[in-house]
């Protein structure tokens, strides 16, 4: 049976210039390199300069792709952008990309699920390409996350970091078959009884400023884990597979911790998952198609191979995805 699935044809990234150790942030609050990484594996972070917000960052990675994809810009006729930190309550950062780009046909949307903001947007911009709605999709993750960080907060201004990373997905004729190129598989999931677990207080509906970021890390981390492995194995239960038939496992770079446990989990083994939580911290929603780019770029994840991302965020949300790449 013949279907249409949502190829990948271009990856790309893109990382500020600045970066801010774990010593440069022992210097302004209570903490120290040690006491950091052992609990989150994190060494540093990019931070986004003053002239560099969300739309800018998110720009410069899908550029990027759009070059790696070796497409005009023009034959792009989706754009959906996954940020928590956009430029403007409205109009959406994903509009003033579509702008920058030189694109003046089909949608640009931006989509809300903090840290699982990417699996959401691929998810939505899966569906627009199998069902036809749209030819070419150009899916984004891009946060400057710093700026609602508390920096005096010691529990939370160690853990993030701004960047953007993206994908370009075409719509091509599959055979209905696991060994179709794209994306076989999305599961997305909500829980809103959580929201008091991770969230910004503050916002343009009820406070009027932005708001600093707030965290229960413990209970955060305790639901993590077992989300996580729950809708991956909603997938492998969908297609058949398991933990061995996965490639690369790709996660949302959180927390080594969380990262390791979910691995051990689904049965996937330690080498075959791609790290960047040490270098990159947790960029929210931009840090899987970081880490896909990253891979990609560097030859480890190859045409053909099966690519196994997942993510849980703010909400609570959380999701997961098959691709083969």
């Amino acid at each position: 049976m013949s279907i249409l699935r949502s190829q990948v044809i271009g990856c790309g990234s893109y990382l500020p210039a600045r970066i801010v150790t774990n010593a440069e942030l022992a210097a302004r609050v209570d903490t120290s390199d040690e006491w950091i990484v052992q609990r989150t594996g994190i060494r540093q972070r990019h931070i986004a300069a003053d002239d560099e917000p969300t739309s800018v960052v998110g720009l410069k990675a899908a550029q990027d792709a759009i070059a790696d994809a070796g497409i005009d810009a023009s034959e792009i006729d989706l754009i959906v952008v996954a940020t928590a930190t956009p430029d403007h309550t409205f109009p959406a950062t994903a509009t003033q990309i579509q702008a920058a780009l030189g694109i003046t046909g089909g949608a640009a949307f931006d989509l809300q699920a903090v840290c699982s903001g990417f699996v959401f947007a691929l998810a939505t911009a899966d569906k627009f390409l199998t069902t036809g709605a749209a030819k070419t999709a150009l899916v984004i993750g891009a946060e400057t996350f710093s700026r609602i960080l508390d920096w005096e907060d010691r529990a939370t201004c160690v853990l993030f970091g701004d960047g953007a990373g993206a994908l370009v997905l075409r719509a091509v004729p599959g055979e209905g078959t696991l060994k179709d190129r794209g994306v076989l598989a999305t599961h997305i999931r909500s829980d809103g009884r959580y929201k008091d677990k991770l969230y910004v207080d503050g916002g343009a509906g009820s406070t009027k400023t932005v708001g600093f970021l707030r965290m229960e890390g413990k209970e955060v981390f305790r639901h993590a884990v077992n989300n996580l492995a729950e809708t991956v194995r909603h997938t492998f239960a969908e297609t058949g597979l398991s933990g061995a038939d996965i490639d690369w496992f790709v996660p949302h770079q959180a927390n080594r911790r969380i990262i390791d446990a979910t691995a051990d989990k689904l049965g996937i083994s330690h080498d075959h998952v791609v790290l960047t939580v040490d270098r990159h911290g947790n960029t929210s929603a931009a840090s899987i198609p970081l880490a896909l780019a990253e891979a990609h770029k560097d030859g480890r994840i190859k045409p053909g191979q099966l690519v196994l991302i997942e993510a849980m965020g703010g909400g609570f949300t959380w999701g997961s995805a098959l691709i083969r790449w």
